[in-house]
């Protein structure tokens, strides 16, 4: 499958997250332990806000993340308070820039760990779905983009969770109708720039994995002195697909068929049901 991960916090360089944890994004790029492929080296993706502007930047590319110079560079130079980066393994559509994660839609990013199972059946069906203003937006060919704009359809920027339940919901109704017995399969994040919100949820209620960091102020106290925790505002929060150390007390797991929001430095944890 996937793996990917969302900050939100205290403005920091890309590479101290990308780069200088035991267990980074380049390392579970070539060494993922709790995703089904153990590497992820279909291409890249990581989009980022700064610099006042409402609309974020994405850098994404075809190159294995961890064979990736221009991003070792860029990542040393860029400083941003949310970002949200993506390492690929393709289930079957093709290796392309377009299909990299995150997409981006006016103010909007997402990314996508999972599948949706016989995605050629339904494919035609949930294209049609997607509105007709949106849908010369889609550039690539995956199941992820195609959820996105169904997402976006279903009033996306207006209650994300009410039009991710939606998308899944719909995505379920169809696959069932077209004899697909657990059509969904994800872990998602999306965010606008103010907010993120993340979701774990799978038809079949064994969802890929899916963890957030532990409060700053709660690990502070567990590790008085501890460099890293240091440098950072107690407004940060991280989701990840895995954790990032071995750090004992830092990682939560997110419960099956939940989703959480990170805003204005709070967070919350909720159920998550389809619409």
């Amino acid at each position: 499958m996937c793996r990917w991960l969302a900050y939100s916090g205290s403005p920091i360089l890309l590479e101290e997250l990308l780069y200088k944890p035991d267990h980074s994004l380049i390392d579970q790029g070539r060494h993922a332990r709790l995703g089904v492929e153990t590497t992820n080296g279909d291409g890249f993706g990581v989009g980022w806000y700064g610099g006042g502007r409402e609309t974020p930047v994405t850098f994404r590319s075809v190159t294995p993340i961890w064979a990736c110079r221009n991003l070792r560079e860029v990542s040393s130079y860029v400083e941003s308070p949310l970002f949200v980066a993506h390492v690929r393994a393709s289930t079957g559509t093709a290796v392309q820039q377009t299909n990299c994660h995150p997409f981006r839609h006016g103010r909007w990013l997402w990314a996508h760990n999972g599948l949706l199972h016989g995605f050629p059946r339904i494919k035609r069906e949930l294209a049609l779905a997607v509105d007709e203003s949106l849908y010369p937006h889609i550039e690539g060919s995956t199941d992820s983009e195609l959820m996105f704009y169904l997402a976006l359809t279903f009033g996306l920027e207006d209650d994300p969770p009410g039009a991710v339940a939606r998308m899944a919901g719909f995505v379920e109704a169809v696959g069932y109708r077209r004899g697909v017995e657990h059509p969904v399969q994800m872990t998602v994040v999306t965010t606008d720039g103010r907010s993120v919100w993340a979701f774990r949820y799978s038809s079949k209620r064994r969802s890929r994995s899916l963890f957030y960091s532990t409060a700053v102020s709660a690990l502070r106290e567990l590790y008085p002195g501890h460099p890293r925790l240091q440098g950072v505002s107690e407004k940060t929060r991280i989701i990840v697909s895995e954790p990032l150390g071995g750090l004992p007390g830092a990682w939560n797991e997110v419960p099956e068929s939940s989703y959480g929001v990170v805003f204005d430095g709070q967070d919350e944890l909720r159920p998550f049901e389809v619409r």
